[in-house]
């Protein structure tokens, strides 16, 4: 009996990690595909509000869905040593990469950022690299520089020499989003993933309530089904619910193999674009988006 019992064992721990396995890739996918929608959705919720009360109401309905969460959960303020990194994560998250973003995008196609925001994942790698002090082999700093240059050629090939400003809005986004997703994992070795953009958006509310109201006042508000959808989504699932699901699904299945998923996310974004805002795309778009994947995968296998 000790035998057979020995025997079958192994069996049902091997079968119960399969569906833990393939249920932390879909929340990772899930994760992965909010924040592809997060450029179209804005494009459509600028269609009915201005930048700076698109980004004011975003922050404000995600801040409240995180409070209810950590309310619900009965989560615990964070020490205090963690507020000062709570306050880089959002500068950088919760407020300076949606504002950046969302002003670039007013004469910006989704295309176009989708492709220049795609070196987020190498500008993060870079930063950590420099917060932490660690010392990347010289693989990683050849590709992260390269996927730099491929984005700097697209930029000026496509606004016709010069950078314009949306560019200069989204590579400004970049650096203020990298340091909020460093700092952000760096606190994530003291609390839950979604805890650390939860308390970033809840800690917020008595700065964005007022902007928001005062953005309201200035910036005339067009209620249609685009605009609603728009802000409702960048709120709910690209700013807290995109990124719980993220957290948990990489939590599954690790680091590594999550990355690889997300490596798809210019990608998506200019299906997106094509799809729901009917953009049309020049052959550099995917290209550019394909050279960046190529060379974060160069990075990520470098660093690991």
């Amino acid at each position: 009996m000790r035998t057979k019992s020995s025997a079958i064992a192994p069996t049902r721990i091997a079968v119960s990690g399969r569906p833990q396995a393939t249920c932390g890739t879909l929340q990772a996918a899930a994760g992965v595909t909010a924040f592809s929608l997060t450029f179209p959705a804005t494009a459509w919720g600028l269609e009915g509000f201005g930048p700076w009360s698109l980004v004011a109401v975003r922050t404000v309905l995600a801040a409240l869905i995180a409070g209810a969460c950590l309310l619900a959960l009965r989560v615990p303020l964070p020490a205090r040593q963690h507020w000062t990194g709570l306050a880089v994560v959002a500068g950088g998250v919760v407020f300076g990469f949606p504002l950046l973003t969302t002003l670039a995008l007013e004469t910006s196609t989704t295309a176009h950022a989708a492709v220049v925001v795609g070196l987020l994942p190498l500008t993060t790698a870079v930063m950590s690299a420099l917060r932490i002090g660690t010392r990347p082999s010289r693989t990683f700093w050849v590709a992260a520089l390269a996927g730099a240059v491929a984005v700097l050629a697209f930029t000026i090939q496509q606004s016709g020499g010069a950078l314009t400003t949306a560019d200069l809005y989204l590579f400004a986004a970049l650096l203020v989003c990298a340091a909020g997703y460093t700092e952000g994992g760096r606190l994530a070795h003291v609390m839950a993933g979604w805890q650390v953009i939860g308390w970033a958006l809840a800690l917020c509310l008595p700065l964005t309530v007022p902007a928001a109201a005062l953005a309201l006042s200035y910036e005339p508000v067009q209620l249609t089904f685009h605009s609603v959808t728009g802000v409702l989504w960048v709120a709910a699932a690209s700013q807290f619910l995109g990124l719980v699901v993220w957290y948990r699904g990489m939590a599954a299945i690790g680091i590594p193999k999550a990355s690889q998923l997300q490596l798809a996310q210019p990608l998506l974004t200019l299906v997106w674009s094509v799809l729901l805002l009917g953009e049309h795309l020049t052959l550099a778009a995917p290209l550019t988006a394909a050279a960046v994947l190529v060379c974060i995968a160069v990075t990520q296998r470098a660093r690991g």
